[in-house]
């Protein structure tokens, strides 16, 4: 039987409403939007008709099985925790949440009622990162010894919330290939605050460093890893980097946008060879209904701020929904599950607090370690 869902937030969320359409197994079943012009306007769009304004009525929707929600970051937790206890299963996009009492409590609850979490994030899912786990998982790569990754974005021109956003509390999308990469969760953070941004975004956000860099300790592991945000005040072009560096090869990201990425191959026996080269798409791991969605040609609203600096994240969203929408129908735990996407997530929020104590080491909570 098909998994009915419920999407949550229509303006990027949109984007996933003909995928799940064309997937085999799902069904969207209803959508919310609190702009009931809007709402209307993607109903016809889609051709759904169950809509609704109230996040409250979806709750109640006895036909719904899972909800996705697309929602502004500071709704993340309430909606998951409010859904969990209506009984629905949740997809939701990053972050989880902004602190991490409220990361606890999701974990908690997925614990006791037994339903399904998946933090609907993109990096992992990305041609890139899939790539680059192929290589890692045939031993191309040999033993790791060190991943990094950055996430500048100027964040001017974007919704006015994004204003009061701490860097590093939005920092999954250089957690995620880091951690996933050896399916790997983190012990400890260092991170220090650089520069300043100007003082109306400081006072808003209550943080006053432009840029916050930050080690990662894996569990269990000799290896670390360096991660680095910034939303206002630094110039430099959006990119959202996943650098890996092995015992034969190493992957190193562009640094301009829509340019070959360059893979290192060691001595051989003299020197070391590096070349560019164009990433495939891995649309053949999903279901044949949904493989053009990696393309962005599907992209209907190419103009979203998330698409232009985005990239139109490396082909992610159709197999975000197919592996939420497996997960359902195989009854197993999706990937990212509570307990990962709550270590990623706090990665994050205990960077920024390390960087506020100038480099303090600062564990990541016993609840996210599995």
């Amino acid at each position: 039987m098909a998994k009915r869902v419920a999407m949550v937030g229509l303006g990027f969320g949109s984007e996933f409403i003909p995928i799940y359409q064309a997937h085999p197994d799902a069904e969207v079943a209803a959508i919310c939007r609190r702009n009931e012009t809007e709402l209307n306007k993607a109903g016809d769009q889609f051709g759904i008709d169950r809509r609704y304004t109230q996040y409250e009525d979806v709750l109640a929707d006895p036909d719904i099985d899972f909800v996705h929600i697309n929602s502004p970051i500071p709704d993340h937790a309430s909606m998951s925790l409010a859904a969990l206890d209506a009984g629905k299963h949740v997809m939701c996009t990053v972050p989880m949440a902004t602190n991490i009492e409220d990361c606890r409590k999701i974990v908690e609850k997925v614990q006791q009622t037994g339903l399904k979490y998946m933090m609907a994030e993109t990096v992992v899912y990305s041609r890139e990162f899939l790539f680059i786990k192929d290589l890692y998982e045939k031993g191309e790569l040999g033993e790791i010894q060190h991943l990094a990754a950055s996430h500048p974005q100027d964040m001017d021109g974007w919704p006015s919330y994004w204003q009061e956003m701490i860097p590093m509390h939005y920092a999954t999308h250089v957690v995620s290939p880091c951690l996933g990469l050896t399916d790997a969760l983190a012990e400890y953070v260092s991170c220090f605050g650089s520069g300043r941004v100007r003082e109306d975004i400081a006072k808003k956000s209550g943080c006053s460093f432009a840029v916050e860099s930050c080690h990662i300790k894996l569990l269990n592991s000799d290896v670390s890893a360096h991660i680095w945000r910034f939303l206002y005040d630094v110039a430099r072009q959006y990119r959202e980097s996943f650098d890996v560096y092995g015992t034969k090869k190493s992957f190193e990201w562009t640094l301009i946008e829509n340019e070959p990425h360059v893979l290192h191959t060691a001595k051989k026996p003299e020197h070391e060879i590096a070349e560019k080269i164009e990433v495939p798409d891995f649309a053949h791991l999903l279901p044949e209904e949904i493989r053009r969605f990696t393309l962005p040609s599907e992209i209907h609203d190419s103009e979203h701020l998330s698409f232009v600096q985005g990239g139109g994240h490396g082909g992610s969203h159709p197999h975000l929904v197919n592996e939420m929408v497996r997960a359902l129908v195989d009854d197993r735990d999706p990937r990212p599950n509570a307990v990962t996407s709550a270590n990623w997530t706090c990665v994050g929020i205990c960077a920024h607090e390390s960087a506020t104590k100038g480099g303090e080491i600062v564990r990541l909570p016993e609840f996210t370690l599995g």
